[in-house]
């Protein structure tokens, strides 16, 4: 499953050329955090800080839930891909990378009842 986690949808790419099968804007940097790591409104924010505030971002239900659902298509055996903005330069310096160790620390959490039964 690929799944777009930017908090905007990329511009001038129409619906048909889309690549990916889900869009969870809820999984990217809030629009005041979004702002803040490209210095549109002051200083640039170090990642330290961009980490600290993302990860607080995603303890909120909607984001909760979202990863949750993908740790258990994990736990299912499907393979999840992460796809961001094509401005991101450096995936170690991506939320992406924070968002997949939220949900490979949530995958041995997922209940039972959240996989298939056989």
């Amino acid at each position: 499953m690929r799944v777009l986690v930017c908090r905007y949808r990329p511009r001038g790419l129409k619906k048909e050329l889309e690549t990916w099968d889900a869009w969870f804007p809820e999984l990217g940097p809030s629009i005041d955090l979004h702002a803040a790591a490209y210095g549109k409104k002051g200083l640039k924010i170090g990642w330290e800080i961009y980490r600290r505030r993302y990860l607080q971002e995603m303890k909120g239900p909607e984001a909760a839930a979202r990863i949750h659902e993908l740790a258990a298509r994990v736990a299912r055996g499907e393979t999840v891909t992460l796809l961001c903005s094509s401005a991101c330069e450096r995936e170690s310096r991506c939320h992406r990378s924070l968002l997949a160790e939220l949900i490979e620390a949530a995958v041995p959490k997922v209940s039972s009842s959240d996989l298939p039964h056989e």
